[in-house]
């Protein structure tokens, strides 16, 4: 019997151990979970916004027709003046392709872009992160701040929400969302480098710019820059080419009062206080007897502007603008694009020493006339041109030396001075061959030109060139 009981307890004991091997394996089997690259304080922000926010950035696709010339002596104006349209004889209207990037605003197809992605362009197609594709009508364009409103035929659409861009502090992190080189939806991270950059390029002329290190490319620009609340802080715009990690972004704030005109009125109304200004130097703190070089001097008052209305002179040194301290002329030029046609701008000034508190009613920018009052020519009125006297107020604005001629003030959108290149600040001295000296000069020229076709003689930093174009 006591055998038989060992017998059992060996047994016993090897069926215990077999069910321990066979069973360990089962038991401690360890738990596998996906391996996903995030912080492990706050998660992974990013990819919830890139993931949240993909939908409602839109690929937009161009086309331009332009006519190229296959003559052997090109587009020649010397031969254009003898030759006239037989000239087009010699070209042939080829398409040209662009792409940006933009974002939906409302489910009913509003979308935000920048204004150099759609200029000029003959047709528009916008792809949506879903692959639908639609053709797209400009609703309106502002090339001053560089956006544009376009629009698609279709609903219930993803929509991004804008943030506060003057919350945005320097240091923060941003995500740039976009289609650089055709790479539909590409996600970079970076943190806004610096606040109220200032750009002065070909076609834009603007202070207040984000800087950001996020990576931006060709065909990012009029993307979101996203902020990590999933909100749009500011919309992609420039570059600077020849270093890395230096991208701009148009606040959000500045767009939302341009896109509200843009919708509503298919332009922008530009709030208008018509002075111009000149930065207080040492030696004008000294010969004024100031106690610093805060400020923005007037040097001239437009007549019968709302400076002039309001009792602004020549001489007035303006410290404040409605809340905000004025240090510089830019500070009173953004102070003065963020308000809106029809607004009373409080100012506070410094007169031969005294202070003194003004309200200007601002009006719309004028944009059929120049802002010196000058007359313009029929024909100068059918070219897009806004013209002015190289005058001293001029020649400070523009910062031309003493030299003969009109000088551009303003080029209509989509005239013919526009595609001929003309900007402000070129000097038109001489019209198929006759001398501009000025004003009456112009208007004696353009009085002797017979059909539409024309080729103006334009000075543009230290150089001429004949420029050829056709008048509407």
């Amino acid at each position: 019997m006591e055998r038989i009981r060992k017998i059992g307890l060996v047994l016993g004991i090897a069926l215990l151990f077999i069910g321990i091997v066979y069973t360990a394996p089962q038991s401690f089997k360890p738990v596998v979970t996906p391996a996903v690259s995030q912080d492990v304080f706050s998660g992974n922000p990013v990819a919830a916004i890139a993931s949240k926010s993909s939908p409602a950035v839109v690929n937009i696709d161009t086309k331009t027709l332009v006519r190229r010339s296959f003559s052997p002596f090109g587009d020649d104006p010397i031969l254009r003046q003898f030759f006239g349209d037989q000239m087009d004889l010699f070209s042939r209207v080829v398409p040209m392709e662009g792409k940006g990037s933009g974002f939906i605003v409302s489910p009913d197809g509003m979308i935000l872009t920048n204004n150099h992605v759609v200029d000029g362009a003959d047709s528009v197609t916008v792809t949506l992160a879903d692959g639908r594709r639609f053709d797209a009508e400009i609703v309106g364009k502002d090339p001053t701040y560089d956006l544009a409103v376009i629009r698609i035929k279709a609903s219930n659409l993803p929509v991004l929400k804008m943030g506060d861009s003057d919350r945005t502090q320097v240091g923060e992190w941003v995500v740039a969302i976009g289609n650089p080189f055709g790479l539909e939806h590409t996600v970079t991270v970076g943190v806004i480098s610096a606040k109220n950059r200032s750009i002065r390029l070909e076609r834009l002329n603007f202070d207040g710019f984000f800087q950001t290190d996020a990576a931006i490319n060709p065909g990012n620009s009029g993307g979101p820059l996203i902020n990590l609340d999933n909100q749009v802080i500011g919309i992609n715009t420039a570059i600077v080419p020849y270093a890395q990690g230096i991208g701009f972004a148009i606040p959000i704030n500045v767009a939302k009062q341009v896109m509200n005109d843009l919708v509503r009125y298919g332009r922008v109304k530009r709030a208008w206080l018509g002075v111009y200004m000149q930065p207080i130097t040492p030696d004008i703190v000294e010969a004024f007897g100031l106690k610093s070089s805060d400020g923005a001097l007037v040097s001239d008052v437009v007549p019968d502007s709302p400076a002039e209305k309001a009792g602004i002179q020549r001489g007035d040194i303006i410290r404040k603008a409605g809340s905000v301290p004025v240090k510089s002329p830019d500070d009173l030029s953004n102070a003065v694009r963020k308000q809106t046609a029809g607004d009373s701008l409080k100012l506070e000034i410094v007169r031969d020493g005294k202070p003194l508190s003004l309200t200007a009613k601002l009006e719309e920018m004028p944009s059929e006339r120049s802002l010196g009052g000058q007359p313009q020519g029929r024909i100068g009125n059918r070219l897009g041109l806004q013209l002015g006297n190289v005058d001293l107020k001029n020649r400070q604005r523009f910062e031309l030396p003493p030299i003969q001629g009109v000088v551009v003030l303003g080029v209509e959108d989509g005239s013919p001075a526009q595609k001929a290149g003309l900007q402000p600040g070129d000097v038109i001295q001489g019209v198929n061959g006759r001398v501009v000296r000025d004003l009456v000069s112009w208007e004696r020229a353009m009085s002797q030109v017979s059909g539409k076709n024309l080729v103006l003689l334009v000075w543009r930093e230290g150089r001429t060139t004949f420029v050829p174009l056709k008048a509407r």
